[in-house]
């Protein structure tokens, strides 16, 4: 699979997800999205990314954002995860791990000398055009959802004004 760039439009998806319902990126078509990936829930840092967006939840409310994480974990996993950690974003579930493929995250890993594959940190902030303008890789966790919060706010005042 061809990495993505910005400026491409961002691969759809339609899966489970917390709480018991589906989510699709179709559903939140003319907002900005803020898609993370991260490698399993309820480890040191997913907790920690997840704890961070959660609790800048409000100002990505306030700046038109919707935030989700993606992972290989099971919707009911992420239910424990949420339930657990008083989480609040949206968990979708990619046991298939196509969306996973499709957004080039799903890569070989390496732990100890040991070849696995793996989720690789990566966070994508999708346009409200469905087009991705900004890609984060290899994510280093503290201060990461503060940095998309920021460029979230810069994308909305391009979109004010132009």
């Amino acid at each position: 699979m061809a990495e993505l760039d910005v400026g491409t439009l961002a691969p759809d998806f339609n899966l489970p997800r917390d709480g018991g319902g589906r989510v699709s990126l179709a559903e939140f078509e003319g907002k900005p999205v803020v898609l993370f990936f991260y490698p399993k829930d309820d480890t040191s840092g997913c907790t920690t990314e997840s704890i961070a967006f959660t609790q800048l939840l409000p100002e990505f409310d306030r700046a038109g954002a919707v935030v989700i994480g993606m992972s290989p974990d099971s919707a009911k996993s992420h239910d424990k995860f949420i339930k657990k950690r008083a989480l609040g974003v949206i968990l979708a579930s990619d046991e298939g791990r196509g969306t996973l493929e499709a957004y080039g995250v799903w890569k070989e890993k390496s732990l100890y000398g040991r070849k696995y594959m793996g989720v690789e940190r990566t966070t994508f902030l999708l346009g409200p055009d469905g087009r991705i303008s900004k890609i984060w890789s290899k994510v280093k966790v503290d201060g990461h959802a503060e940095d998309v919060l920021k460029t979230v706010r810069e994308l909305e005042a391009l979109s004010i004004n132009p």
